[in-house]
C-alpha cells in the first residue's frame, strides 16, 4: 500500500506564487517517482527559510492536522507548571481538538516533504512537531538516484552524494545520547563518541568511493581518448523530457523509456542509424533539475563529461511543459557549470504532438532556429538526423579520389572515414566522389601518393 505525503512550499521574497507552484508541481513528481501519493500542501511566505522550524506556529499546526502530530517542538528544558496553567492548558487542549475535529484532513500523511534544504535540525524540529518522517528535497532526489543507479559508476557517486548529505545529520541523530567508547590499547582518556566513530568511518569509506570512482573516471577518459576523433553528439536536457525516446529513434538502441523523473542515470553510447560516414556517436546523458544538489552535480562530473567533450550538443526540451523555458535555464547554467557552456548547439522542442496549432505557430516565431519534432514522426526524426549530419559537415569539402585495385585496404578506409557521394569503377581502379574533413583527405591521399 503507498503511503501518504504532504508537501510543504516555501515563497521567499522575490518569488511570485506561480513560482512557488511550478516548484512544489516538479516536487510532487518527484515524490511520486518515490512511490508515495501526495493528498495534501502546506504553504506560507516567509521572510527566510532559516527559523528553527521552516513555518510559523500556525502553519506547523496545520501541517501537524495532516499527520497526527502535536504540532509544537519538544523544549529542551521543561520548567514545572503551576495547578493554575495545567487547568487553563486543559481548557485550551479542549478547544484545539474541536478546531482539529473542524479541520482535519480526510486522508492522513505518513511523510512530510518540504521543497527546501532542511538543516539537521529543522528536520529534527520538523519531525518532532509532526510525529512521522521529514525530507527535504535534497534527501528525496538523492533517494531517486540510489534506486536507479544501475552500473558501478552510477551507484559509487550515489554513494558519495548519499554521504556527504548524512555526514552533517549524525550529530542531530545522535542528540541526547553521547555515549562514548572506551579508548584502545594505550589510549589515553575517554574513547570516541559514537558521532565521532560514525563521522570517521564516513571519512574513511568516502576515501574509499573516491579512490574507486577515479579508477573507473580514468577508464572512461581512455575510451572517450580513442574517441577523440570522432563525432559526437550528447543529449542534454532536463529529466523526463524525452532524451531516452530521442535516443531509441535516432540510434535504434533498446534504452530503458520510462516516465519517470531520472530513469537515466548512466551514460549510454550509440552510432546514430542508419550509421553515417563518417561514424556519428550519440550519448545520452543524466537530466538536469532545478535546485539539483552540488554534491550530485560533482559526483556525476565524470558522467557530464560526455557533455563536455562532445562536439555537438543535442538540448532536448518537453515543449508540452509549460515551464519548459525556466527548465531550459537549468539545463544551460548546469552545463555552464561542468565547462560545456559554448559548446555548439540544436535546440530541438519534443513532443510537437502534443501542442495545439496555435501553440506550435506561436513557438516557431519564438524560436525559429529551433528544431521542432515528435519521436513519433518519421519525417521529424529524418530531418533532425539530417540537422545533425550538416552540422558535421560544415568544414568538410568535397574531392576526387581515384584508388587502384593494388591499394589494398584502400578502399574500405575511403568508405569507413568518408560519405561516398558517388563512385565509378574503371579497369584500373574506382573514382570516388567524396566529402570529408581536410585532415582525413590529406591522410588518404598520403596513403595513395606511392600508388600514384
Amino acid at each position: 500500500m503507498r503511503q501518504n505525503a504532504v508537501l510543504v512550499g516555501i515563497q521567499l521574497p522575490k518569488m511570485t506564487i506561480e513560482e512557488l507552484e511550478e516548484s512544489l508541481l516538479e516536487l510532487s513528481r518527484l515524490v511520486a517517482t518515490l512511490g508515495y501519493n501526495v493528498v495534501g500542501k502546506v504553504t506560507q511566505k516567509r521572510d527566510s527559510e532559516k527559523s528553527p522550524t521552516v513555518l510559523g506556529e500556525g502553519k506547523l499546526v496545520e501541517l501537524a492536522q495532516w499527520t497526527g502530530g502535536t504540532g509544537k517542538i519538544a523544549p529542551s528544558f521543561e520548567r514545572k507548571k503551576t495547578k493554575a496553567e495545567l487547568k487553563r492548558e486543559g481548557a485550551d487542549h479542549e478547544d484545539s481538538e474541536i478546531q482539529k475535529i473542524k479541520a482535519k484532513p480526510i486522508e492522513k500523511a505518513q511523510i512530510v516533504i518540504v521543497d527546501n534544504d532542511l538543516s539537521p535540525s529543522q528536520i529534527r524540529n520538523l519531525e518532532g512537531a509532526v510525529g512521522v518522517t521529514v525530507l527535504d528535497r535534497t534527501g528525496v532526489i538523492i533517494e531517486i538516484f540510489s534506486r536507479h543507479a544501475k552500473t558501478r559508476a552510477a551507484r559509487l557517486q550515489v554513494e558519495i552524494a548519499k554521504l556527504n548529505y548524512v555526514a552533517p545529520r549524525i550529530r542531530e541523530a545522535s542528540a541526547g545520547g553521547e555515549d562514548r567508547k572506551a579508548g584502545g590499547i594505550g589510549a589515553k582518556g575517554t574513547g570516541e563518541s559514537s558521532a565521532e566513530l560514525d563521522k570517521r568511518r564516513i571519512r574513511d569509506r568516502l576515501k574509499e568511493l573516491k579512490t574507486e570512482l577515479e579508477s573507473i573516471s580514468n577508464e572512461h577518459k581512455v575510451r572517450r581518448a580513442r574517441r577523440q576523433q570522432e563525432a559526437t553528439v550528447a543529449l542534454v536536457g532536463y529529466t523526463n523530457a524525452g532524451k531516452s525516446s530521442l535516443m531509441r529513434a535516432l540510434t535504434g538502441s533498446e534504452v530503458l523509456i520510462a516516465d519517470q523523473l531520472f530513469a537515466t542515470l548512466d551514460t549510454t553510447i550509440r552510432p546514430l542509424h542508419p550509421e553515417t560516414r563518417p561514424k556519428i556517436l550519440v550519448s545520452d546523458t543524466v537530466g538536469f533539475i532545478k535546485k539539483l544538489p552540488h554534491d550530485l552535480v560533482a559526483s556525476f562530473k565524470s558522467t557530464l563529461d560526455e557533455a563536455t567533450n562532445a562536439s555537438l550538443l543535442l538540448f532536448v526540451v518537453d515543449s508540452s511543459d509549460g515551464a519548459f523555458r525556466s527548465q531550459l535555464e537549468v539545463t544551460q547554467k548546469v552545463l555552464k557549470e561542468v565547462g560545456a557552456g559554448d559548446i555548439p548547439h540544436i535546440l530541438a522542442l519534443n513532443k510537437k504532438d502534443l501542442l495545439t496549432s496555435e501553440e506550435l505557430n506561436d513557438l516557431e516565431k519564438e524560436f525559429p532556429k529551433a528544431v521542432f519534432i515528435s519521436t513519433r514522426s518519421a519525417e521529424d526524426l529524418k530531418f533532425l538526423r539530417e540537422k545533425i549530419m550538416d552540422f558535421f559537415e560544415t568544414d568538410m569539402v568535397d574531392a576526387d579520389v581515384f584508388v587502384s585495385y593494388q591499394a589494398e585496404g584502400m578502399i574500405g578506409e575511403i568508405r569507413s572515414r568518408m560519405r561516398i557521394l558517388s563512385e565509378a569503377y574503371t579497369e584500373d581502379g574506382v573514382k570516388f566522389r567524396v566529402r570529408g574533413t581536410p585532415e582525413d583527405l590529406s591522410t588518404i591521399n598520403r596513403k595513395l601518393k606511392p600508388e600514384l
